[in-house]
């Protein structure tokens, strides 16, 4: 997973309740031998003042969605979810995955173990079309940081 650089955004004062917000870009790339079969690009939010850790992400292959938890700043760890049809924390999805795959929930965990490593634990609920039971599709990691290169 590569990130991005990070960057501290001010909205006009009065035009949102959220005045600074804490981003930290990120694109991960997943490969298999055969090469690379995941791709995501999206943003980590904090909003301080709501106490919100939030994940705005997008799949290339047509799905999106922002997922939000309440944190602590000083929290070692902490669950986001989204839901489809939510108009808050919610999953959007073209017309196709959204007949045949269409992605229901979204939970993800984040453990922080020190300033170097985290983990996280992963659930996307998939509705497939034919299946009367949702698809828990799973992922877990531990991530190290890298020097920069």
């Amino acid at each position: 997973m590569h990130y991005g650089a990070s960057q501290s955004s001010a909205l006009p004062s009065g035009r949102a309740r959220i005045e600074t917000v804490l981003d930290r870009s990120h694109h991960g790339l997943a490969h298999r031998r055969a090469g690379p079969f995941h791709e995501e690009v999206g943003y980590w939010l904090w909003d301080p003042k709501e106490k919100q850790v939030l994940r705005c992400f997008i799949v290339p292959r047509g799905v999106s969605g922002i997922a939000g938890g309440t944190a602590e700043p000083t929290a070692k760890s902490f669950t986001l979810s989204a839901e489809a049809g939510s108009e808050t924390y919610g999953i959007c999805s073209n017309r196709f995955l959204d007949r045949a795959f269409k992605t229901v929930r979204y939970e993800l965990t984040v453990t922080v173990h020190n300033t170097q490593t985290f983990s996280y634990e992963e659930d996307t609920q998939l509705r497939i079309k034919g299946q009367g039971q949702p698809f828990h599709h799973r992922d877990k990691n531990r991530l190290k940081r890298m020097q920069s290169v």
